[in-house]
C-alpha cells in the first residue's frame, strides 16, 4: 500500500497519481487488481448507484456502509472516504466525531472533505488528531447550488486567485492532496506549481499530479450525464444491457436455462422415487 510520503515523492518525481472513485467490493477490487494508486469512496455514490439527484442525502450510515464494502475489495489500496454534506462544515469538533468514525467503522487510511479557506480550521484539527486528509476545491458538489450548478469554476481572475488562495489555505491548514474539480487548466497548472502536495484533477488538466474518475463512468456504466472531462474507456453498459435483453428472450422462449446449465440425478434414484410416487 502507497503511503502519504509516498504520494508526495511522487510529486517531486513527476510520476502521475492515479485515484478511482469506487463504491463496493467488486469495483474496489478490480482497482486494486488494476494497480490503482487511491481508492475514493465518494459521496457520488448518491447519484451513481443509490440513484439520488445530488450527493445532499448522502449520510454517514451510507459512506460507512460502502467504505467497508470498498476496504474489504481493496485491502492493499490506500483509500480515502469523502465526508458527506453538513458532517464537517459546523466546526472542527463535528468534523473530528465524524471523521473518526469513518476511519474506525469504514477502515479508510483518510478523509476527503470539500471546500476552501472556510474549512482551514476543520483540516487542520483532524491532521492534529492523526487523521489524513485530502481537500477538494473548483465545483464541490455538495455546494453546487450555491455555485449556480455544476459550471466550471475559476474562469475569472478574481475567482482563479480565491481558488489559489483557498488551496494554498488548506495546504498550510496540512491537507496531504488537493482534489481540483472542473477549472481551467490553466488555473490548475498553477496551483499544481505553487503547491508542495500534490493536485488530483477531475476536469482539471493534464498539469495536476494525477488525475481521478470514477468508476461507472470510466467504463460506460453511469449514462444519466456525462461531463466534458469523463473519457469511458469502455462501453459495459451498452454491452450489459444488450446481454440481458437475450437473457430475457431465452427465458421467455424456453432455450434457457438448458441441460448444460440443468442439474441431473442418478437414474437409479430417480426410478425409485416414481416407484414410491405410483405406490
Amino acid at each position: 500500500m502507497k503511503t502519504i510520503s509516498d504520494f508526495l515523492q511522487m510529486k517531486k518525481n513527476g510520476e502521475k497519481i492515479v485515484m478511482l472513485t469506487a463504491y463496493d467490493y467488486p469495483s474496489a477490487r478490480l482497482a486494486e487488481e488494476a494497480g490503482i494508486d487511491i481508492v475514493l469512496v465518494g459521496d457520488s455514490l448518491g447519484m451513481v448507484v443509490l440513484g439520488y439527484d445530488s450527493t445532499v442525502p448522502v449520510t454517514m450510515a451510507d459512506m460507512i456502509h460502502h467504505s467497508r464494502a470498498a476496504r474489504r475489495g481493496a485491502k492493499g489500496t490506500f483509500m480515502l472516504t469523502d465526508m458527506p454534506y453538513l458532517t464537517f462544515q459546523i466546526s472542527p469538533a463535528q468534523a473530528m466525531e465524524n471523521a473518526a468514525r469513518l476511519v474506525q467503522e469504514g477502515g479508510c487510511e483518510g478523509v476527503k472533505i470539500e471546500g476552501g479557506e472556510e474549512i482551514a480550521p476543520q483540516v487542520r484539527a483532524l491532521v492534529k488528531a492523526g487523521i489524513p486528509v485530502c481537500a477538494h476545491i473548483g465545483l464541490t458538489p455538495q455546494s453546487a447550488t450555491a455555485l449556480s450548478g455544476y459550471k466550471v469554476q475559476g474562469r475569472t481572475a478574481e475567482a482563479a486567485t480565491k481558488l489559489l488562495h483557498d488551496a494554498v489555505a488548506l495546504e498550510e491548514a496540512g491537507a496531504f492532496m488537493i482534489v481540483l474539480e472542473c477549472i481551467p487548466a490553466q488555473v490548475a497548472e498553477l496551483i499544481s506549481t505553487r503547491l508542495s502536495i500534490p493536485t488530483i484533477g477531475i476536469g482539471g488538466g493534464a498539469a495536476c499530479d494525477g488525475q481521478v474518475l470514477v468508476f461507472h463512468d470510466t467504463l460506460g456504466l453511469f449514462e444519466r450525464f456525462v461531463p466534458k472531462f469523463v473519457k469511458q474507456f469502455e462501453t459495459l453498459g451498452v454491452k450489459a444491457r444488450d446481454a440481458l435483453s437475450v437473457y430475457a428472450d431465452e427465458v421467455r422462449s424456453g432455450t434457457f436455462p438448458d441441460a448444460a446449465h440443468s442439474f441431473s440425478m442418478n437414474e437409479e434414484q430417480l426410478q425409485k422415487i416414481y416407484g414410491d410416487v405410483q405406490g
